[in-house]
């Protein structure tokens, strides 16, 4: 980027707004993911949308490419500037705007944390349900562009279900407020739908206004020790045939060694097992508490379950879910290729032992952590890194496995990624989720919104020159 223009940037955004040193370049040109490094030019921190707005015009002008950035916590290299191009972070525009108490609803700016969203919310009585592990340094804007989803989808959905309105700078630079918060709303196309998972690709997300809901009252943790992958679904079954849990969850025996081992806490439960579910529920009378003891007795007699643990207090179901939630950072340090992958849920079990078969027979060597919201059909499926083995290699030979396992994925009209995103990491496999008809149309769309491709290039599609 040439002087000229980091010196119109630097008048518009001041001191604080634009920075070019190397650790703010590291810091804010990546994400989670390890398989690309960072190289932007500059990194750009507005405190308004009017600044989003000349920021994208001046791209737009001067023809070079942006990349919106959040709380960098996702996992397909969506967040990745690796190119030269400028990033956007909307850090510095954290701010919750208004609060509407008779429709449970709240106006915020993109760059608030998911946690600071939920403690708001507490503190009027009412419940924002996305929730993941990285909750304590995601970003609002993010969690939109992502749709992401987390541990209480099969209560609450994803993000989609609770975003009632949103106000988009385009990749021309023009500037959309969609639906106002309205509930209903019949006059027409719902354009906020096409901006809500697009990976930063059409727009960036300056403001959204999201629903809040009812407080649930008393939530209660069940793990559960499960002797093989067809049980969990059977336990789903049992148990949702009595109750509304807020989540359903999974994990193998190996990815609960390395928490215990990181985190120093204890296993639920002395009878070894070579998976787990973790379930919720909101424990608000006798008969629900029942209807779970109930559910678990029913499992154990029929060989579902081994063995379990109930909690008995808030801070033991805290506990619980610390053995599920750190399973991500605490395998972080192996450097694991991710596998993010979902089928309807009642095809769950057969999609398991499926790719379980592709990942014994190719990964004999690497050591396989399992891992998942089941309970809505999303499965991670993680790959360590031996210590001997060079990084470029070890993704290469993952690489290679990946056709297979998303051969099966597609042929079960599964996707390659649930919840994490294409970005630059499963750009090149979106065929195996979409037909040709639908990228093409994505991409008329993505020309329609950002005709010169300034924002997010090579991310979710490749660009076509040719075209522009």
């Amino acid at each position: 980027m040439n002087p000229e223009i980091l010196g119109r940037l630097h008048n518009l955004l001041g001191d604080q707004g634009l920075r070019t040193d190397p650790l703010s370049c590291q810091t804010y040109g990546r994400d989670w993911t390890k398989t690309y490094e960072p190289a932007p030019s500059a990194i750009a921190l507005p405190t308004s949308t009017a600044q989003v707005q000349a920021i994208i015009q001046l791209a737009n002008q001067n023809g070079f490419k942006l990349v919106p950035s959040g709380g960098r916590t996702g996992l397909s290299g969506g967040a990745v500037a690796a190119q030269g191009e400028l990033v956007v972070s909307l850090a510095r525009m954290n701010k919750i705007l208004a609060f509407h108490a008779q429709d449970r609803s709240l106006v915020c700016e993109a760059g608030v944390i998911t946690a600071q969203l939920q403690q708001f919310a507490e503190t009027k009585g009412l419940f924002y349900p996305v929730d993941f592990a990285s909750a304590g340094s995601s970003q609002i804007g993010g969690n939109i562009a992502t749709n992401a989803g987390g541990i209480k989808v099969i209560r609450y959905g994803l993000t989609r279900q609770q975003v009632l309105g949103l106000e988009i700078v385009t990749g021309k630079g023009e500037l959309l407020k969609l639906n106002h918060g309205l509930v209903k709303n019949a006059t027409g196309y719902d354009l906020r739908h096409l901006f809500i998972g697009s990976e930063g690709t059409l727009g960036i997300i300056t403001q959204a206004t999201l629903q809040l809901l009812r407080a649930p009252e008393n939530l209660t943790v069940l793990v559960l020790g499960v002797p093989e992958f067809a049980a969990l679904m059977q336990i789903l079954q049992r148990f949702q045939a009595n109750l509304d849990l807020t989540a359903f969850e999974f994990f193998s025996d190996r990815a609960l060694h390395y928490v215990v081992q990181d985190k120093g806490l204890a296993k639920p439960f002395v009878t070894p097992a070579p998976y787990y579910a973790l379930l919720e529920f909101e424990n608000d009378s006798a008969q629900r508490e029942q209807a779970a003891l109930q559910a678990f007795q029913d499992c154990i007699e029929q060989g579902f379950v081994l063995d379990g643990v109930m909690s008995q207090s808030q801070t033991q179901a805290k506990n619980l879910w610390r053995l599920r939630e750190m399973i991500s950072e605490t395998i972080a340090v192996y450097t694991p290729y991710k596998n993010d992958l979902s089928v309807r849920v009642s095809l769950v079990a057969e999609f398991l032992k499926a790719v379980d078969q592709i990942v014994t027979e190719r990964y004999a060597a690497f050591e396989v952590i399992w891992y998942g919201h089941i309970g809505d059909g999303n499965l991670h499926l993680n790959i360590l890194k031996p210590a001997t083995m060079d990084k470029a290699e070890f993704f290469e030979h993952c690489a290679a496995v990946n056709e297979q396992v998303f051969v099966l994925t597609q042929s079960l009209q599964g996707s390659i990624s649930a919840e994490h995103g294409v970005g630059l990491l499963k750009r090149d496999y979106l065929a195996y989720s979409r037909s040709a008809e639908e990228i093409a149309y994505m991409r008329a769309l993505k020309t329609l919104f950002d005709p010169h491709w300034v924002l997010n290039p090579n991310k979710l599609l490749s660009i076509d020159t040719s075209s522009l």
